[in-house]
């Protein structure tokens, strides 16, 4: 059995739609393919391939666009993962330098989270997505952001609507039934949201201070920042965001981030991919009863039994484990603890 643990199609979806815009006033300006050949200065190449910027658009209106990043200039014959090897060597002198000791090395440092060298390489983003995404988005307090101001700027008349509105949880209290639709609504909402944006657009024109027109505005109304982070910092951010089970809408943005930055750093995203997506951890309790081939944990929390229970079959797809059915947890194993 084979675990999915974030949307891999999509991620190649938007690989294939990256645009490559070039810097003003070049030629083939307009030609947002992929250039064959980078530029040069020296022993070095631009990692960013002499472009301007990588964008992936992301639902109607919104993007995620690479403008900058660190290292930007990158010795001939190696990747911007140099940079996170470079200061992983720092602690004990040169070292090795084959270019399969460097693989090793970084998945070493991943495998065993030693995060400080991955700090080394920055990332600075220009995204643009419904406020809503935004709010989730900026829970992560490990970048630099700076967003569109709606007290200078009047907001554009841009919104999300998803394809299907979909149920609530009966198991999660955060999330969707996907099983359960309510499309009905979909006129609703869009009727609402004109309704609103009416009202902002009229108090704005009436000469309405823009600080507090936009109190009308509903959350599925764009926004937009420049979003500037580590790559340690944006492994975590996309550990969580582009798991299956965050929101669909922030796992599209994630996903994109991700299909721009592994054609960048491939050697740390696989490593990231194979350590931390794709990887399962297990907890003591979890061990003991993988020790004992026993789908019941030491513990009366029934969601922590649940989660080793999908962990058994589906993520590990433990024969032994298909066998046998939920065992309960009325009461813990008496092991002592």
């Amino acid at each position: 059995m084979t675990h999915i643990s974030y949307d891999k199609e999509l991620v190649e979806e938007y690989v294939k739609k990256i645009q490559y815009v070039k810097p003003e006033g070049s030629e083939n300006q307009d030609d947002k393919t992929k250039p064959s050949i980078a530029p040069t200065i020296g022993p070095y190449y631009d990692a960013m391939l002499g472009c301007a910027r990588w964008t992936i658009p992301v639902h109607e209106h919104g993007h995620v666009t690479l403008v900058d990043m660190m290292p930007r200039l990158v010795p001939i014959g190696q990747t911007p993962d140099f940079a996170v090897v470079q200061a992983a060597r720092v602690s004990y002198g040169a070292g090795t330098k084959k270019s399969t000791e460097d693989t090793g090395l970084i998945r070493y440092l991943i495998r065993h989270r030693h995060t400080t060298p991955s700090e080394m390489v920055e990332f600075k983003f220009h995204c643009k997505m419904p406020i809503f995404v935004a709010r989730q988005w900026i829970r992560h307090r490990t970048a630099s952001v700076n967003e569109y101001s709606a007290r200078y700027s009047i907001v554009k008349d841009e919104f999300y609507v998803p394809e299907h509105i979909h149920g609530q949880s009966s198991s999660n209290n955060q999330g969707s039934n996907t099983a359960l639709t309510f499309d009905e609504h979909l006129e609703k909402i869009e009727s609402l949201v004109r309704d609103s944006y009416n009202a902002y657009d009229a108090m704005v024109k009436d000469g309405v201070a823009r600080e507090q027109a936009r109190m009308v505005l509903p959350t599925n109304v764009y926004t937009e920042w420049y979003w500037k982070i580590d790559l340690h910092n944006l492994m975590h951010f996309l550990s969580l965001r582009m798991d299956k089970h965050a929101q669909k809408e922030i796992q599209d943005f994630s996903l994109a981030m991700f299909a721009i930055v592994r054609e960048i750093i491939p050697v740390s995203m696989q490593a990231f991919v194979d350590y931390r997506l794709d990887g399962v951890f297990l907890t003591r309790l979890e061990v003991e009863a993988l020790q004992n081939q026993s789908l019941v944990l030491n513990t009366k929390n029934k969601r922590e039994t649940d989660e080793w229970v999908d962990k058994a079959k589906n993520r590990l797809g433990l024969g032994w484990a298909q066998d046998k059915k939920d065992e309960g947890t009325e009461e813990p194993l008496s092991n002592g603890h």
